[in-house]
């Protein structure tokens, strides 16, 4: 058998002693005898072990528990994972070694919390679901999340690994929950939805180039944002609302700036219309009656 296989003697035997090549019988003077199937399944095992395949594994296939073909998509499945968390481990250190000594210190201490990507993208799922008003309609917020939480990067590089990283430590900042909470607001599903509306205004000013100004979005932000507060939206309003907001939006705008990296996002994003309109506030222009 060893002869006929190319395979050394203590090969066969140990194949043998695993269960991977069950005996036949035994020879009056003690030598192990196998069937007329046992050369082709001690080539299929030989084969299998060439892919470096663990021993558990190659005894489901022999013994008709697995097939070849699942066997092989589950393999193809696990080597892909092992070569996304490479990927991710190689953008990591790249973007650990250009940098100065206090920037690596600072740079790892971001990059520690998205090691376990799957875990680190659902922690950012349950930081954006928890940090949003409970009354609105499980559709918007759906739509807020979906719009606000990147996946990591499939193909990483040092700079949207960092990027992926930054967006994590932002969203954990205590003012991050705090500003999307809207406590102020006593109708916040109106609230989101009106500044869901505002933001599409917002888009199309950007798409066009134009810095933020009155106008439109400007006004459909702040109306929306005085209506949020039970108030009139007005110059001095406008004036307290955007002191209020200048402490807390470069927050965000730094997050979704990262996002924008991650993504590789053509069109702004809702962080960068939102950021927009709150710019706008600073401009002077008349404001509609309410």
């Amino acid at each position: 058998m060893a002869s006929s296989t190319n395979l050394p003697v203590k090969t066969v035997r140990y194949y043998s002693d695993s269960g991977l090549l069950p005996e036949a019988g035994r020879s009056a003077g003690g030598h192990r005898r196998y069937g007329a199937d046992a050369r082709e399944r001690l080539q299929l095992i030989r084969r299998l072990r060439a892919l470096d395949l663990p021993i558990a594994t190659i005894t489901r296939v022999v013994n008709g528990e697995v097939q070849l073909a699942e066997l092989v998509a589950g393999e193809l499945e696990e080597v892909q994972s092992r070569l996304d968390r490479l990927r991710w481990q190689q953008a990591t250190l790249q973007a650990l070694d250009d940098c100065s000594q206090t920037e690596r210190l600072r740079r790892l201490e971001v990059l520690a919390r998205v090691q376990r990507l799957p875990h680190a993208h659902d922690d950012l799922l349950r930081t954006w679901e928890t940090m949003l008003p409970r009354s609105l309609p499980r559709s918007l917020a759906a739509a807020v999340v979906a719009q606000a939480v990147a996946d990591p990067p499939r193909e990483p590089t040092p700079e949207t690994a960092l990027a992926y990283a930054e967006m994590h430590v932002l969203a954990a900042h205590p003012g991050f929950p705090k500003y999307y909470a809207a406590s102020h607001a006593r109708d916040k599903a109106s609230l989101y939805a009106e500044l869901v509306d505002a933001c599409e205004l917002a888009h199309d000013a950007l798409a066009r180039g134009l810095a933020p100004r009155p106008g439109a979005a400007l006004d459909a932000f702040a109306g929306a944002c005085a209506r949020g507060r039970g108030e009139t939206d007005s110059p001095g309003f406008r004036v307290l609302l955007a002191d209020a907001l200048r402490w807390t939006v470069p927050l965000f705008s730094r997050y979704w700036r990262h996002f924008a990296t991650v993504t590789g996002a053509g069109r702004s994003t809702e962080g960068a219309a939102h950021s927009w309109c709150v710019a706008a506030l600073s401009a002077t222009g008349p404001v509609p009656a309410s």
